[in-house]
């Protein structure tokens, strides 16, 4: 069974937050701009997101994981390893497990397989050149 949280996005685009509500199912999703709290930067944000009641902070900010201190917070941080909307549709399935395994006060990274590049093959030489 699912584990209902609390999830706050922080990611570029609000179109992607609400995108991501169908795919977490029981949860209540939301984005940083609807809370107005899209001023605030680090620690600040954390904070208020943890007082509002959130127990999760989800971002594609790989550099948070190393930039916040989460060492006596209930709030916890799930960073995605891309924003990209097709992919993180295509990734529900480990998104929601470590919504489910996350342990309070801690932080997890979801890596997304990425897609091979489509690279054009060399363009053809004349011969003698």
């Amino acid at each position: 069974m699912p584990v209902s949280r609390r999830v706050c996005f922080i990611l570029p685009g609000q179109n992607l937050a609400e995108a991501l509500r169908d795919l977490l199912p029981g949860n209540d999703v939301r984005h940083a701009i609807e809370m107005g709290w899209d001023s605030l930067e680090n620690g600040a944000l954390l904070t208020a997101a943890e007082a509002a009641g959130f127990e999760v902070m989800m971002t594609a900010d790989k550099r948070s994981r190393y930039q916040q201190n989460l060492v006596g917070r209930r709030i916890s941080v799930v960073v995605l390893s891309s924003n990209h909307r097709r992919t993180i549709r295509a990734n529900a399935e480990p998104i929601l497990q470590a919504l489910g395994l996350i342990a309070e006060g801690s932080d997890q990274e979801v890596t997304f397989e990425r897609r091979p590049l489509r690279r054009r093959p060399p363009p053809e030489r004349s011969p003698g050149a």
